[in-house]
């Protein structure tokens, strides 16, 4: 069973959902694909949805209130990406990128090893379904300019500006500015 539960963030209402064997769904509620995401992981899980909680939810709901309130930079959940064999190394991937990092699609595309799979790196990054936990939102275009997010740009900027102020690398200019 997968249950869906709401969070609060400053960013709006997400749905979270999870099965027993870990978190499986993080997207903001006003996304027009959340009912399309839902039928494929029950398909892909062979499950039902029904609206709950479980230890996961509530351990995730913890972590992004530690996230947001700039306390939390990596986040140690259980969880579970159905998806392709491409998919699942592009979702990997995306976790190597630190906190309060960027990446272009293009750099992405070379860690993996497949510098001319930019498009399908791009593709990949769409169809995560468990967002700021894996986190896509750190990639742009190769000018800098941010580009393609479910969540909208604007969240995608919020999401960036936030972990740029709390990570090391800002700790670090503020200490020299002294």
């Amino acid at each position: 069973m997968i249950k869906t539960n709401k969070i609060e963030t400053p960013l709006g209402e997400m749905i979270a959902g999870a099965t027993e064997d870990g978190i499986c769904l993080l997207e903001f509620s006003d996304r027009r694909i959340l009912q399309t995401e839902y039928k494929d992981l029950a398909k892909q899980l062979r499950t039902a949805v029904e609206v709950g909680d479980n230890k996961h939810i509530k351990r995730l709901r913890n972590q992004l209130t530690e996230y947001f309130e700039g306390k939390r930079k990596v986040f140690s959940l259980s969880l579970l990406t159905p998806g392709t064999e491409f998919q699942q190394l592009v979702w990997k991937e995306l976790q190597n990128i630190p906190f309060g990092s960027t990446r272009s699609y293009q750099e992405q595309a070379i860690a993996l090893n497949k510098p001319r799979s930019v498009r399908a790196v791009a593709n990949a990054n769409g169809m995560n379904r468990i967002a700021i936990v894996i986190p896509c939102h750190r990639v742009i275009g190769s000018d800098g300019n941010l580009t393609g997010y479910g969540g909208g740009l604007k969240r995608k900027r919020w999401l960036i500006d936030h972990e740029k102020k709390y990570s090391g690398k800002a700790i670090e200019l503020a200490l020299f500015s002294k």
